[in-house]
This record gives structure tokens, sequence and C-alpha cells, in this order.
């Protein structure tokens, strides 16, 4: 999921294997309390952690090799896709390579100074740079309720030269910073509205206003008793338009009418390597794959897409889901997008297609209550671990193939959000502390994966691709009949989903909320 800063270990290439965190949750079981297509069956007996684990060797090396970072448009980034791709072609595969344009930012300075002493803050991407040495006006809070800074009644006090302090909520970052600046503010500070950092977007260079940050709750809070304090902000970033590329594999059998799809980000942070975030998602991607061969004995095809420059805003994936006609997108039946699955403080989440939770953000297009409880029965009855949903908040791939009345799903370990005292007692691992404490940082290297969650989610990646390879008839009715009459059913399926959603909510690191 988005930037990063990370310090790489020599050390821990050599020893890549030993380095990955031993499972801090309790042993998995056999998978004998599910029952599924023969198809699911073979491709978890033929993912094997080992191999999971060599790609991610091979990413730590190529990261090593070419500036610690495997960012969008970077050398790292394309040896990478390189890797990828390689391996898909000597496994048979026909390969695409998919260019697009994006905007590069890489950060200069994040410095938020207050009465002598400094507050860690994070720069949003696509944020107007302040002019070096920063600019100093005094702090003006913004009144919290549901919709902090949302509104410009939320600026009625006067912010007119100010810095505002806003809590995170209710509205994009980008609708937060461009309300305060038609206030006059010259600068935003979001802090958010749960425990730890915020690492957030502007989703667009053209929506940046003002010079914009975010700082954690704890400090939010702290400095919400300190209005008209003096503050200096000091955000640059560098920016510049450039290209990078997809990279797609679909398998030659199956109907292609009826494809089955999945995607991880390969791009990692400016900052660093992106083992966890997201080389698990695309090792295990990968590997599933090479299991499943380019030609297998399945009644739906399969598509894989490894997305770029998901860190500058799901870019990559977003492009890739605009490149097609409204046929085009009826011919998938679903999306499964795995992002970040081998935690070090693991937690198991699959988003929650149904919103069976009621809050946050709302139910996936229809099919995709039936993609989560796939994933979950697969979890919970076939490997004893307990799942918890996670919403569609927008924080990564899934994002335009739901915009679009896709059905999606996929599995999530965990970012900067702590696990709970609850969550530790029956995942394993440490109460209060982050599920991945170095999300977006230096150090997310080969030591920053749990083996044990890796392995369940990878096994849990090439049973759910084995089920829907199989049939998707709990999704769209199709069972290896009518093709035309399916058809027909998605294209009023997402018709009326567009008529429902206009846009995909979105949150911190990506369009953010």
């Amino acid at each position: 999921m988005s930037y990063s800063r990370r310090s790489i270990v020599p050390s821990i290439v050599v020893m890549a294997t030993a380095a990955l965190t031993v499972g801090m949750a309790p042993a998995a079981t056999a998978t004998t309390g599910i029952d599924g297509p023969a198809l699911a069956k073979q491709l978890v007996k033929k993912v094997d952690v080992n191999n999971v684990n060599r790609h991610l060797i091979a990413l730590q090396r190529i990261s090593d090799a070419n500036g610690g970072r495997r960012a969008a448009s970077t050398e790292g980034h394309k040896k990478s896709a390189e890797y990828v791709a390689t391996k898909l072609e000597q496994a048979g595969f026909t390969v695409t390579r998919q260019e697009f344009p994006f905007t590069y930012a890489e950060t200069l300075a994040e410095k938020l100074t207050v009465a002598g002493a400094d507050v860690p803050i994070i720069i949003m991407s696509y944020s107007p740079s302040t002019p070096a040495g920063g600019i100093t006006a005094p702090l003006a809070v913004v009144p919290v309720d549901d919709t902090s800074g949302c509104e410009a009644t939320d600026y009625a006090g006067g912010v007119t030269g100010k810095i505002a302090l806003i809590q995170r909520g209710g509205c994009s970052f980008a609708q937060k910073q461009a309300t305060a600046a038609a206030a006059g503010a010259v600068g935003a500070i979001v802090y958010n509205n749960v425990p730890g950092p915020v690492n957030g977007t502007l989703g667009d260079p053209a929506a940046g206003k003002i010079p914009t940050g975010g700082i954690t709750q704890a400090d939010g809070q702290a400095l919400a008793g300190k209005a008209g304090a003096s503050v200096t902000l000091d955000l640059r970033a560098f920016q510049e338009a450039r290209t990078s590329y997809n990279v797609l594999a679909e398998t030659k059998t199956g109907r292609k009418d009826n494809v089955v799809m999945l995607g991880a980000h390969l791009d990692s942070v400016t900052e660093g390597p992106g083992i966890n975030d997201n080389g698990t998602g695309s090792a295990a991607l990968l590997e599933t794959a090479l299991q499943l061969g380019s030609k297998p004995k399945a009644n739906n095809a399969v598509r894989f897409g490894w997305w770029s420059a998901e860190e500058f805003g799901l870019v990559g994936s977003t492009y890739y889901v605009n490149s097609l006609s409204f046929e085009q997108q009826l011919d998938i039946a679903l999306y499964y997008n795995y992002d970040m699955i081998g935690s070090p403080n693991a937690a198991y989440f699959a988003y929650d297609g149904d919103n069976s939770d009621g809050v946050g953000a709302g139910a996936g297009p229809y099919g995709s209550a039936q993609l989560e409880k796939t994933l979950v029965d697969y979890l919970q009855l076939g490997k004893g671990v307990p799942v918890e949903g996670t919403d569609f908040t927008g924080r990564s791939d899934y994002g335009q193939f739901i915009a679009v009345g896709i059905p999606a799903g996929g599995l999530f370990t965990g970012a900067e959000g702590v696990k709970t005292a609850a969550q530790a007692a029956k995942w394993g691992g440490s109460a209060d502390v982050p599920y991945d404490k170095c999300y977006h940082q230096a150090c997310d290297n080969l030591g920053n994966v749990d083996r044990v969650a890796l392995e369940r989610n990878s096994d849990a990646v090439a049973w759910a691709l084995g089920v829907y390879a199989t049939s998707t008839a709990d999704i769209n009715g199709v069972s290896g009949s009518s093709a035309a009459k399916a058809k027909a059913l998605r294209a009023t399926e997402r018709s009326q989903q567009r008529s429902m959603t206009a846009s995909v909510q979105a949150d911190d690191h990506h369009v953010a909320a």
C-alpha cells in the first residue's frame, strides 16, 4: 500500500528464509473442515511458501542492487516487472506490458516545528511544496465533528494566513485542504481520528491547493490545545511526469467471456524495498500463476495483473480498468486483490463485501459478499484462523474495479493500524503495536514478513482461484452454460451499481479521507 522509508540490512538477504518472522499466531491446521473443487485442492498442495519466499528474496536483491527501492518508473521496478514477466513467459504465458503515464513524486522535506519542538509529519502525495525553510504562521484549530474541515462553515472562526489543523474523517483529504485554502489557509495539517499516523494523498497534482501533511492522533490532539501558536511547516517534494507499466498475463484455456481476475501491486514506495508492501501479494500471485500454468483444465480463463504506481494513487490499475470497453469489463466476472498479506504483527482481514458490520464504507458490487465468504470459509474452516472484515476504503487496487461494478474481494494483514488486545488473543502477536511497524519505512525488508501469515494467505489465494476458475455460479450464475445470458445479467447488475455509486470513497494513502 503506498510511500515508504526503509533501512536495508545486507545480511538479511544472505539468510532470507531464516530472517522471516516466525509466525506469532497458533500453527495452522490441515484443510479438513472444508470441501471444494479438485482444482482448488490441487493448487493449495502445489503452492509452496518456500517458493513464494524465493520470489521475495529476488525482490529484495533487486531492490538492493537498485538504490534500495522498487518504486514505479525506477530501475528497481523495471527489474521487478521483468522478473515476473520472465517467469510467466517461461511457464508458457503470453505477457502484456501495459505502459501508462503518471506523475512521479519524491519527498524532499517533511518537518513540522511547534515552539521549537519537532512533530513528525508525512507530506501527502501531490501536495504543493512550501518554500525552502518552510512557512511560519499561527495555528488555526478547526472544530471537530463528523465532517471536520469538509465544509466552508467549519472555517468560520477565521483561518486567513494561518495553518489549519483538521481532524481526519468525513471527506477526502483533497476536499479538506481545498476547503481550507478557499477560506484563506496557507497550509493544512490533518491528524488521525484513530491511533497511528496519517499517510495520505490528494489524488492528483491538480487537486493540491496548499501544502498538506498528516500527523498522528496523539500529536494532533496535543496541538489542538495550542490554537494561535506559531508553527513552521516545511513540506517539499520533487514531481515529474513519467511512465511505468503493468504486467498482465492470462491462461490460454477457459472461457474468455467469464474471466477470473487477480491482482497485486508490484511497485514499492520511493523510500524502500516494499517486501511486505507489496512483495508478499505479488509473490503469492506469481507462484499461484506458475503452479496453475498457462493451460489449466479450468472452465474459466484466469487473468493476472501486477500493477504499477499503486503508491502514487492506484494509477496502474485505474488505467487498466479505464482502458477496457464496457463489453470487455463485462468479460471480467470478478476481481481479487492481494495487498500486504504477510505483516509481521499480522491480522487476518478479508474485504467486507456485504458490509456485515454496518459501519464504514458500504458493501461492494453484487458478488463481493460471496468472494469474501469463499476466503473466510477457507481460512476459518480449513485453517482454523478467525477472520475479521475490513472496509473497501479505496486504499488499494480494487478501487476502480468496484467503481465500474465488478465484484471484488481480497485479503489484508494490516498496515499502520494498531492490533488490539482482543486481536492479539485470537491471532497471536503484540497488542498496542502496529500490524506492520515498518509500513512505508526503509525497514520493510525480508525481516518484516510473518511466514505463517504468508503461508496461510498464499494458500487462500490458491484456493479461491481454484474455486472460481471452476465455476462462478454463486457470483453471476455462470457454471459453464449460456455465455450470452450471463453477460446480459452482468450488464444489468453493473448498470445498477453505477447508478448507486459515482466513485469509490478514498482513504488515507490513496484518494484518501
